[in-house]
């Protein structure tokens, strides 16, 4: 719009924001980024970036970065299933590695590179509300800084990085579709003394799970999964519930008891949905426009990759190569043939039911053949399609 403070507004500054902001800054627009929190800061997280989204972090020059705070890749996923246990590389030759980033490093590096592009970074600002004008566009959003100082700014696109509980999304009236409730619960901590040795490794048992990875500072993180209709009886009890879980794996328990818990214990269970992720002078990236359960612990790298789908949309619409609505529906339609299948595969796997005999039939067909396990392992890392898994080895050992 004529006499926009911004090119763009970023309202979120994690793990989508601070990417779309870089990016855009990087391609020479003005862009401000506002965030109620300072950094660094925390926040609830499976922590994985599987390989696609390592790949990004190598794309944008931040890799040896990450890699500069000591956090340890990880080179192997293991799936004990209470049998066969399937351990394969999750990566590929260009990135074949995995980490499980504190987010008080993997952010604080993200908004410190979106800085160093350009973009204008403002902590401590609360959004409170998006401003419209009389056509119903979006121009610009209002909130309050720190001092208590209520501003409003104004843009040519803001948006919407602000999670699963967005108010930008919440005030376009984004369209919801393909809803699932939620499926699974769950809770973690960290742990000194429980060295993985590069491994992401899942334990799953009928209605129960539990998972353990290596992150920042010598730690691990550790955490465990119930139905979401057994929710409210682990927050009767977490500690409880929690411990009461290794117990499924013998030999993992005697490792968690000899090791020492480090932090308190945080959860939460998230609803399964999409959002229509544009509108007249709005975007949404990240968990506001699309969001699933965290059981294959996706959010990031699948935020990293809407950031780059997102920062390029806006570019040609911005510099008038493509209609907004052309470059825009080209983004929501890239981002959801992506998110699709994997949306799927973790719906599935989410009601920690116990494996079908199809499924434990291929389980065992597979232990052994380290051609076939890494494969299962990219599935899992968001590197293989499920399709393409199946059409391999589903198919030759069902047959």
């Amino acid at each position: 719009m004529p006499g926009a403070g911004y090119d763009v507004i970023v309202v979120g500054a994690r793990c989508a924001g601070s990417p779309t902001a870089m990016l855009l800054a990087r391609a020479g627009y003005r862009v401000l980024v506002l965030d109620r929190a300072s950094f660094p800061s925390d926040t609830l997280s499976t922590h994985l970036v599987h390989p696609p989204g390592v790949g990004a972090l190598r794309r944008w020059g931040l890799l040896d970065r990450l890699v500069a705070t000591g956090c340890p890749p990880i080179q192997t996923y293991a799936f004990d299933f209470d049998g066969p246990v399937i351990a394969g590389s999750p990566g590929t030759d260009d990135s074949p590695v995995a980490y499980g980033p504190r987010r008080i490093v993997l952010d604080k590096l993200l908004v410190d590179a979106a800085a160093e592009a350009g973009a204008e970074i403002r902590e401590r600002f609360a959004v409170s509300e998006v401003v419209f004008d009389d056509d119903g566009q979006v121009i610009g959003v209002r909130g309050r800084e720190a001092d208590g100082a209520v501003l409003t700014e104004h843009a040519r696109v803001v948006v919407g990085a602000d999670g699963l509980h967005s108010m930008v999304a919440r005030a376009v009236r984004a369209q919801h579709y393909n809803e699932k409730p939620r499926l699974m619960a769950g809770y973690y901590s960290y742990f000194s003394g429980l060295d993985m040795e590069g491994t992401f490794l899942a334990h799953s048992r009928p209605y129960r799970a539990f998972g353990a990875w290596p992150t920042n500072d010598g730690l691990t993180l550790v955490g465990g999964c119930w139905p979401f209709a057994e929710f409210a009886a682990v927050k009767r009890d977490i500690e409880g519930s929690y411990m009461a879980n290794f117990a499924l794996a013998p030999a993992f328990a005697e490792r968690i008891v000899a090791a020492r818990r480090e932090a308190r214990l945080v959860g939460t269970a998230v609803p399964n949905f999409f959002r229509t992720p544009h509108g007249p002078g709005w975007a949404l990236v990240g968990d506001a426009g699309y969001c699933k359960d965290f059981f294959t612990a996706q959010g990031i790298s699948d935020a990293f990759l809407a950031a780059e789908w997102c920062a390029r949309a806006l570019d040609e619409a911005l510099s008038g190569r493509r209609s907004y609505a052309e470059a825009m529906g080209e983004y929501q339609a890239v981002r959801d043939a992506h998110a699709q299948p994997l949306y799927d595969f973790t719906i599935g796997f989410a009601t920690l039911e116990p494996p079908s005999p199809a499924f434990a039939a291929l389980l065992a067909a597979i232990d052994g053949d380290t051609r076939a396990m890494d494969a299962f392992a990219q599935v899992n890392s968001g590197v293989l399609p499920l399709a393409d898994f199946m059409a391999e080895w589903g198919i030759r050992n069902t047959v």
